[in-house]
């Protein structure tokens, strides 16, 4: 249809969830500044949910709506645990929350318990279809992503991230921020969720273990925390990088955890922040260039 073979179109989907599972995420740890090393236990309520009421006949669009809802409803739950808890009292919170929801799928015999959901109604669209819907959410969420780092809501989150008792003492209500956050970054995970189970039409409980928390983790924090741009790349470039590189994904978490390693050190704020830093150096090269006696004569 779209002059893609089948494996690129796979390609693109697979790549535009993993864009919205990043992008989801990225609300929470990026704009708000709450580790969280549990969101791939939302990214399973997504998709557990949509699978199961598209399998009781349900229409796609009614699995994903439930999806999103209930992903936020849990989000909103574990949000008030942010209250609290901070740092990495929160991140061993959330790890909590992501293991509490392995060991629920593994042991519900309804969900298929370690077996897993198989028969996943794919969606009437085809294959190019349901990429360009995946695409479409893809769009929604990064410009929704923009739009709010540009709002009030998300100088607000600027704030709470860089010093929430200052926040505090400003008037913000961080308590409501924070349940926000969580609401909106869990949704979106239910979101992805739901389209990767109807993408894969297969899912068990290991697809949504710590690792893949980890592996989100990394293209936010290599992307650039905060930075919707950098995120998106690295999502989209760490997605498709172990299909690319067949013997990468073996090692998928030494990669990353050396990236992280490497991109902690040198660089803290990411891609994003490392565009930044070579475009002011271009920038104060081309100053000095053209001021009076900048140039050799």
């Amino acid at each position: 249809m779209l002059g893609l073979s089948g494996y690129e179109i796979s390609l693109i989907t697979s790549m535009g969830i993993a864009v919205i599972f990043a992008l989801s995420l990225n609300f929470i740890t990026g704009f708000c500044g709450q580790i969280s090393l549990g969101h791939a236990a939302f990214y399973g309520i997504g998709a557990y949910t949509s699978a199961m009421l598209t399998k009781a006949g349900m229409p796609l669009g009614v699995g994903i709506m439930g999806a999103v809802i209930l992903a936020g409803m849990a989000g909103i739950v574990v949000g008030f645990t942010s209250l609290r808890v901070r740092h990495d009292f929160l991140a061993i919170t959330t790890m909590g929350v992501g293991f509490l929801f392995l060991g629920i799928m593994r042991q519900w015999d309804f969900v298929g318990g370690e077996m897993g959901v198989s028969g996943i109604p794919g969606s009437d669209l085809g294959k190019s279809g349901f990429m360009l819907l995946v695409l479409g959410f893809v769009i929604l969420t990064a410009l929704f992503s923009l739009h709010l780092k540009r709002s009030w809501m998300g100088y607000s989150f600027d704030a709470i991230a860089d010093d929430e008792d200052t926040a505090k003492v400003i008037g913000l209500d961080v308590s409501r921020y924070k349940l926000a956050a969580f609401a909106i970054g869990t949704a979106l995970a239910g979101l992805a969720g739901a389209l990767y189970a109807h993408n894969v039409r297969f899912i068990d409980p290991e697809s949504f273990g710590f690792v893949e928390s980890i592996t989100v983790l990394a293209m936010v924090v290599i992307g650039g925390i905060g930075s919707v741009f950098g995120v998106i790349f690295a999502a989209a470039v760490l997605s498709v990088l172990p299909l690319w590189i067949q013997f990468i994904d073996e090692y998928k978490l030494l990669l990353y955890g050396g990236l992280l390693f490497v991109m902690m050190r040198f660089s803290p704020g990411g891609i994003a922040g490392l565009m930044k830093q070579i475009m002011s150096l271009k920038a104060s090269k081309n100053n000095s260039l053209n001021a009076p006696g900048g140039v050799d004569q």
